[in-house]
């Protein structure tokens, strides 16, 4: 997160690396939300790629910088470059194909080692409109989801289901967990210390849950 005091306000920006093997549709998802544009005739990337995305929380301009894996994930060497700094990331497998599925795990252990432990996890299953040859139930997806605690959600970068959904889902909670951090500091507490403002005793009380597959 930047911040801008000589405007006399805050720039919020968040990097959310897209990851899972290749061809799970990962670079289709990122242009759906940015541009609203599909392409069938999508070749691997080669090169980095990422967009910049608005969205609007709590009145303030938040912006996603969605960094796609460039073909890396073909070698199975995405390097630590591109994960340092994510605030987010969606894990990406393919509903059609189980080998994307099993190796999710693999994603998430890379995730561990080069990200931090407070990053906003997504497990996103793409092509869900390949309902007819699917290979992955819904039932495998929250249930991985729920063991490893992560965000779930079912997509499909062709017609557009829960895509906007759920970057803005990641998005938003990592505004919040930032925010978390903020009230938390001692820099804020210290500052509100010389404004003569006290927290109440109970205020950590109103902080509400967040379930991963909550209705």
């Amino acid at each position: 997160m930047a911040s801008d005091e000589d405007q006399g306000g805050e720039e919020y920006l968040y990097k959310i690396v897209l990851i899972g093997d290749s061809a799970v549709g990962k670079s289709n998802l990122l242009s759906r939300f940015a541009r609203n544009e599909f392409d069938t005739n999508s070749k691997a990337t080669i090169g980095v790629e990422f967009q910049t995305q608005v969205v609007e929380i709590d009145g303030k301009e938040v912006k996603a910088q969605i960094w796609d894996t460039a073909g890396q994930e073909r070698f199975r060497a995405v390097t630590s470059a591109y994960y340092r700094g994510a605030f987010g990331a969606l894990i990406v497998y393919d509903i059609s194909r189980r080998t994307t599925f099993d190796s999710v795990k693999r994603w998430l252990d890379e995730l561990g080692v080069h990200c931090d432990t407070a990053t906003v996890k997504m497990l996103v299953g793409n092509k869900c409109d390949l309902e007819n040859i699917r290979d992955v139930s819904v039932e495998e997806g929250k249930n991985l989801a729920e063991e490893e605690g992560l965000f779930f959600m079912e997509t499909s970068a062709l017609d557009s289901t829960n895509v906007r959904t759920a970057f803005e889902l990641v998005i938003k909670e990592i505004y919040n967990n930032v925010s978390r951090k903020v009230l938390n500091s001692d820099s804020y507490k210290a500052e509100l210390s010389v404004n003569r403002v006290s927290l109440a005793d109970g205020a950590a009380s109103s902080k509400k849950g967040f379930s991963c597959c909550s209705q």
